[in-house]
């Protein structure tokens, strides 16, 4: 037996488990929904778009594990180089190179509808990664989930429509409290005049 016929024999082995990857990423979609740092909302959703892709490509999901892999890449790099005040002067760019992959391989994988879901999906995705307030990130998130959602449903992934619909429960919550919370009043900045009367 050749090495060449041991992948096929390791594939089928491991396609089976690949499913728990769909369980974990569906745990880590809810979890970053949740999280209370901008930061750890991308980190978390960088590692929930790593188990997809592996829970996608056992499906055939092909358009959904491309846009998968973009994800985990902008989402460490969101986490990393953009804030609140200050984003890197390559990080755009960088996200409109990996914005045109993302939609030559959506066209490159065409399946129809779930193609569309997913690419759009991605699109908001990015959208909510260049946000530098978590808020808002939100906000572009839930539209993003709402098109995975759809995707999921077309390709018949119960883990993917599963964490989508915990996702979406988790970002209103945290739009709700977020909302809620009173904003902190901001200084200042011009000081009295001394002596003035």
């Amino acid at each position: 037996m050749s090495p060449a016929d041991l992948a096929p024999l390791a594939w089928n082995a491991a396609r089976e488990h690949l499913d728990l990857f769909g369980g974990l990423g569906l745990c880590l979609g809810f979890a970053g929904g949740m999280m209370p740092r901008r930061s750890l909302i991308l980190f978390t959703s960088a590692a929930c778009s790593a188990c997809f892709a592996l829970h996608f490509l056992r499906l055939g999901a092909q358009t959904g594990t491309a846009m998968c892999l973009v994800s985990v890449m902008q989402s460490v790099v969101a986490a990393r180089w953009i804030g609140p005040e200050s984003r890197a002067a390559w990080v755009a760019p960088l996200f409109l190179a990996s914005s045109l992959v993302a939609l030559g391989l959506t066209l490159a994988t065409w399946n129809g509808w779930p193609s569309a879901c997913a690419g759009l999906g991605s699109l908001l995705a990015t959208t909510a990664r260049l946000q530098g307030n978590s808020q808002a990130m939100r906000r572009f998130f839930l539209g993003a989930s709402s098109c995975w959602a759809l995707h999921n449903m077309l390709v018949g992934s119960v883990f993917g429509l599963t964490c989508d619909l915990l996702t979406l429960t988790a970002l209103v919550i945290a739009l709700v409290r977020g909302g809620a919370e009173k904003p902190t009043p901001v200084p200042n900045p011009v000081a009295p005049l001394q002596g003035a009367a």
